[in-house]
């Protein structure tokens, strides 16, 4: 499917969001970055990396292979968060309340993980603005397939090697990664008739100077990820590679799970964060992993507010707001939903509002209320 260019959705597409009513005063309280928190979530998260990493190095060392494929299985499981969430976060801007601190971090993991924060930066600028409305966003295009097939479950446990982004803004597996990377660096996009790699085209042409920092980025990443290759092969130490550029592409199936949920099987072109967008509750240790992005539908309604403020937000909002999902029943409504669209490809789930839910705008939102941090790249703010 042809789109229009996206000059064409910033003239043209006037979403006109309903956000849940709060007092501005406690919405201010909640805006609020604060470092102590940031160093938290994304310190917590780095020293997380380097203990498992530091375990995979020395298992490896000492011969404990049995104990190195654990600690290898852990050091993947905690890193695949870095590619899509940790970077997500810290592309707003509002994890740390010292901005270089938030693009610091935001340029570890994304090196680490092969994360474009360029390209990502301009996509994701879109995908609040005009949330699942495809002239505007396609960082994600419904349907979305909830994979559970066999082979894909092998990579998403093991290494994800094949495995395509098919509807949604990424680059797929390591291999894939490794191959859009390199084109990037040349400035080339593949096949536009992959929808992902459209969007990224389409993004490319709509915001050139951000096209060539994208593509100076991924020569600094082909750069770095080179450099550890080149350093195991030099040492022996062939384990660097495992904890350094593969690691964000082993054992995947974790940041799966809990990340997929997001939009699967809701309802697009509408101006209801609710009915596009799904929040679930989650053990505490898995939501510092997901960076409490399972507060999703909170995130997109004041996506300015940091990632640790959004439980608070849930509770200032709760009864405008449906019930969060749980994991396991978020992938049953997306499981049936789209067993269901195979015999109806119309069909989306249509998430229901509690009793006390409001349906209509008491008045626009405040600049303050439609912020989504230091996201939008120069050219789109």
């Amino acid at each position: 499917m042809s789109y229009p260019p996206l000059s064409d959705a910033r003239e043209n597409l006037n979403v006109q969001w309903y956000r849940s009513a709060m007092p501005p005063a406690r919405f201010r309280e909640l805006s609020k970055s604060d470092d102590t928190q940031g160093w938290i979530q994304a310190g917590g998260h780095l020293a997380i990396f380097a203990v498992t990493g530091l375990a995979v190095y020395l298992t490896w060392a000492n011969g404990l292979w049995i104990w190195f494929f654990g600690a290898l299985f852990l050091h993947g499981t905690s890193t695949s968060f870095f590619r899509g969430t940790a970077v997500h976060e810290l592309g707003h801007g509002t994890v740390f309340k010292t901005k270089w601190l938030n693009k610091l971090f935001l340029y570890v993991f994304s090196m680490v993980s092969w994360w474009n924060p360029f390209d990502y930066a301009s996509s994701h600028t879109y995908h609040h603005r005009y949330t699942l409305h495809p002239k505007g966003d396609r960082e994600v295009l419904l349907p979305v397939h909830p994979n559970v097939g066999r082979t894909f479950l092998l990579q998403m446990f093991t290494l994800n090697l094949l495995t395509t982004p098919g509807r949604t803004f990424g680059k797929g597996g390591i291999l894939s990664t490794i191959w859009i990377t390199m084109l990037d660096a040349v400035g080339r996009v593949p096949s536009s008739e992959v929808p992902a790699n459209e969007w990224v085209d389409a993004l490319h042409q709509d915001n050139p100077r951000q096209h060539e920092l994208s593509m100076w980025w991924s020569r600094a990443q082909l750069a770095f990820h080179g450099g550890v290759l080149i350093l195991a092969i030099a040492t022996g130490l062939w384990v660097l590679p495992l904890i350094f550029t593969f690691c964000s592409y082993i054992a995947n199936w974790l940041s799966y799970f809990v990340g997929l949920p997001q939009h699967c099987g809701l309802r697009d072109n509408v101006a209801d964060f609710r009915k596009s967008v799904r929040s679930m509750t989650l053990p505490w240790p898995l939501e510092f992993l997901y960076w409490r992005m399972n507060w999703h539908t909170e995130h997109h309604m004041y996506a300015g507010v940091p990632c640790y403020n959004l439980r608070a937000l849930y509770e200032e909002v709760k009864d405008d707001m449906p019930e969060p999902r749980t994991l396991a029943g978020a992938w049953r409504e997306m499981l049936d939903t789209w067993q269901r669209q195979q015999t109806d490809p119309n069909y989306q789930f249509d998430t229901p509002l509690p009793a006390t839910a409001r349906t209509t705008r008491e008045r626009h939102a405040s600049a303050e209320e439609r912020s989504i941090g230091d996201l939008a790249p120069k050219g789109l703010n």
